[in-house]
Order: structure tokens, then sequence, then C-alpha cells
């Protein structure tokens, strides 16, 4: 398999224990898991992106193992998860697309097994520094409003112009005290990831 070069992995950690004094039964974690990557098509325009299938495959199983070492969790910990990519200036956002939409999922479903719903997903193109907002839902169905929720993730110095800074976010649970209704995660029976 083709690995992309990777300048930098980092990995942040938010737990919320309490929200407006009120104590959480269990703590929400949410992980985000990033590798800053050298683009190798930045400044050109090339039809064939199909090297960032590899490159995907290869980033969507280190990144989530990085985010179940640092949670200290078992894949069956994992509730809701979500993927983003900023592409730096010198190359398309479509460059992020690839990496993303190509490979990445493979491995991520094979580690956590039922994952039914997509992996969500944000993209776009900025200079280093600029935060992006990763969007969370079920692993188990679309429609499971309590998971409904996002990390935002920034990264001081990247994405540099000829790189693309890639992340993925996983949780431990819901929103603290998520009570809008609609379909509940232990409601869910079919699989087709929106049942």
């Amino acid at each position: 398999m083709m690995k992309p070069y990777i300048r930098k992995e980092v990995v942040i950690i938010d737990e919320v224990r309490e929200e407006i004094g009120k104590k959480l039964e269990h703590p929400l974690q949410k992980c985000a898991s990033i590798a800053i990557v050298e683009n190798v098509f930045a400044g050109t325009h090339t039809e064939d992106l199909s090297l960032y299938k590899e490159y995907g495959e290869y980033l969507g199983k280190l990144l989530l193992e990085n985010a179940l070492e640092a949670l200290d969790a078992k894949p069956e910990d994992i509730q809701s998860y979500g993927k983003a990519a900023v592409t730096g200036i010198k190359g398309e956002q479509e460059h992020g697309s690839a990496l993303l939409h190509m490979g990445f999922d493979a491995p991520i479903r094979e580690i956590l097994k039922e994952t039914y719903s997509i992996v969500p997903s944000s993209e776009k193109c900025a200079p280093a520094g600029h935060s992006i907002d990763v969007p969370l839902h079920s692993k188990m169905a679309v429609k499971v409003r309590t998971h409904y929720d996002a990390m935002e993730v920034y990264v001081e110095d990247a994405p540099h112009p000829d790189e693309i800074m890639i992340v993925l976010c996983v949780t431990t649970g819901p929103r603290p005290f998520a009570r809008v209704g609609g379909l509940l995660l232990d409601q869910v029976k079919n699989m087709d990831g929106i049942n």
C-alpha cells in the first residue's frame, strides 16, 4: 500500500463532564485524530486522483487507531463519527475530497464493525490555522438526533500551501442531556443507516 508523507500527527480530546452545573453520568469524549500530509498534486491540475484512494485507506486506519489509543477505547465504545479535510491554498478542494471519499471509510468500517450510516464530512481550501467544523452523527443510523453534533478543529501551522489536513473525529456518546426526540440509538432496527 502506498503511504502519504505525513509531516505531523495531532490528537485532540475534548471531554465534557457537566453542562450548566449538571454532571454527566458518563463523560462525553470527542476525539479529533489529525494527519498533516503532503499534497503531491499541489500546484497542478491532475485528472487522475486514484493515488489518493490508497492514501485514504492508509489514513483512515491510522487516524482511527490513533483515536482509539488516545481514548483508551475499544471499537464498540465509539458511537459517532465524522471526517474533514482542509487543503492548503496551492491545492484544490477536490484533492482533500479524494483523500476522504475514495478509500478512507473502508478500514474504519472494518475496525468499528457496525457502521451503517455514512461518515459525514466537510472540506475546504484554506491557509494554515483555519478551523473546520467536523460534522458528527451516529455510526448506526443517520436519523438518530441525539448524536447530531460537531467538533471544531484547527492546527496552528497547518496546512502549509502544499499540504492537506485530514481529520477523523469520533465520540463515545450523544450530546449531553439530548432531548429533542426522534429515533433513539436503542430503537435502531434496520441496517440501512437510515432507520
